[in-house]
Order: structure tokens, then sequence, then C-alpha cells
């Protein structure tokens, strides 16, 4: 007979081999992929802990586009050939305050800083704001060439001695009484558009290094003389039209009278006036006759 061989697992249903080496070998497999994990993960923290970390992007420097929208205008630089004419216009000096409506990129200011002058630019868009800073500060003027962001309407100009711009025609008359009001004498630039029936005092087109918008036009506010004035007995009555006068002197018309901020021009009786205008009185020089004076009545 041949011997009888007990099964393992007697009483209970048979296991095949491949059964139990899955059921005993399990726990181990879960073990060391466990292990390796955590191996792995610490692995990849350190990598990431050793890498320097990444610099932010450098944020594209504003750049504005010839042509774009503004509050009142579109924005078009003003030739730099032109800025220079249109300063040499105003003949400025180291002593004047200049303040720019509409500056743009900061050029007329940058510009005027760098004669000496003390500048400011107006400016609405906060952008172009920024951008004139930044370029007054390559320039080095910053401490001469200031930029606020503000609405030019709502900007009280009566520090400046010049005033320079680039508007159009309907802006400017809309800012003339305001020109108007400020004190006898502050010179107003203007790059091509006019201030509707107030004439300019002068002005110049320039063909060299410039194609479009070449033409700067100066105003000079002019002293308030309208009304009677006494001269030596005679009264002076003076009409004004911005810087045009017409009137008489006693029974005699008076032409080619103008005034030139607070200089004053006229011919009476075949005799050439000149003088200056100081608040109520004025005073000057009659061609052959020598000096005169007069008061207001």
């Amino acid at each position: 007979m041949q011997p009888t061989t007990q099964p393992l697992n007697s009483g209970r249903t048979p296991i095949r081999s491949g059964q139990q080496r899955l059921l005993f070998l399990t726990p181990r497999i879960r073990a060391a992929l466990v292990g390796t994990a955590m191996a792995l993960s610490l692995a990849y923290a350190a990598m990431a802990t050793a890498q320097p970390a990444a610099k932010p992007a450098t944020p594209k420097e504003y750049v504005p586009d010839v042509g774009q929208d503004g509050k009142d205008v579109i924005w078009v630089p003003t030739p730099q050939a032109l800025v220079d004419k249109m300063l040499d216009m105003a003949k400025v000096t180291p002593q004047d305050r200049l303040m720019d409506l509409g500056s743009g990129d900061g050029r007329t200011v940058i510009t005027a800083a760098q004669r000496g002058l003390t500048a400011q630019g107006i400016e609405y868009n906060p952008d172009l704001v920024e951008l004139s800073r930044r370029n007054a500060q390559r320039a080095g003027v910053s401490d001469r060439a200031t930029f606020i962001a503000a609405d030019l309407f709502q900007t009280d100009l009566s520090k400046a001695d010049v005033i320079t711009m680039f508007l159009l025609t309907t802006i400017n008359e809309k800012l003339r009484p305001t020109l108007l009001q400020l004190p006898p004498g502050t010179r107003v630039v203007s790059n091509t558009f006019r201030m509707g029936d107030w004439e300019p005092d002068a002005a110049e087109t320039i063909t060299q290094d410039c194609s479009t918008y070449c033409t700067a036009l100066l105003w000079i506010v002019p002293a308030k003389v309208e009304g009677k004035w006494d001269v030596s007995g005679q009264t002076l009555h003076l009409t004004q039209q911005y810087q045009m006068l017409s009137g008489k002197l006693g029974s005699a018309d008076i032409s080619d009278a103008r005034m030139d901020g607070t200089a004053i021009s006229f011919v009476a009786n075949g005799v050439r006036y000149t003088g200056e205008v100081n608040g109520k009185t004025m005073s000057g020089t009659a061609a052959g006759k020598g000096s005169w004076s007069a008061k207001r009545t």
C-alpha cells in the first residue's frame, strides 16, 4: 500500500499555491511600497528646497501709442525741434517757472528743466505721468522737472511765467478766459492750434527736423487798460480787444495801438507813444516830446 499523507489544511477548502503566495507576500509588498514612496517624497522635497526660487518677471515699461485716446485730446508728441522753437519764442530764462498742459511723455518739461527752468507737467493719464518721471530721472533733471496727474481745467496756473500746450483749438478757447486772467506778461505758447479770435503775437513755422505740427504760436497776456486815463489834462480813452487797442487822445484818434504784456504803444497826432502799465498808472516816452504819464480816472 502507498503511504497516506494528510493534507496541510485538513478539513478546509484547498488553497492553491498561487493564492497562498499572494496572501503571504502582500503585506511585505505593501510595506515596501510605502517605504519607497516615502523615500521618493523626501528626495523630491530636498531637491525642491535646494533649487533657487524663480525670480518674478520684470514688469514691462509702459510705452504710449501715438494717437491713443486721452481725456480731451489724443496723444501726439510735439517734435523736439518745435519744443526748442516754442521755448525760444517764449524767451525763457532760468528764473522762469513753466507749466506744460497735457505734458504727455514729458519732453517739453524736461527740455525746459535742461535749460535751467523750474518746470511742471500737468497730465491726466497717470501712466504718462509715471513715464515722464522716469524720463526726467534718466535725464538728470527730476529736481526741476516734476509731473502731476490732474485735470488741466482744475489746475491753478497763476504761478506760471510760461505756459506751453499742444491741445485742440476748442480746448484752447475753453482755457482762454483763465489765461487772460493771468498776470500781464505771462507767455503762452501753443503747438499749431490757435485761440479763436485771440490772435497770436507771433508765429513761426519750422521746416527742419519736423514734418507735421511744426508751427509755434505765442501769446503774451496783456494788461487790462480799457477805460479813461488822464494824460497831462487830456483824456486818453481806450477800447481793448485782447492785445489790440483803439480810442482817442483828446479829440484825435489813436492808431497802431496795442499791448505787449505790460508794454503799451500807440500813435496820436503823428506822435508815437510807448510806455509801461503799472496797475492804475502808466508812463513812458513820446517821440520828440519827452516823457509822458497817465493815471486811470
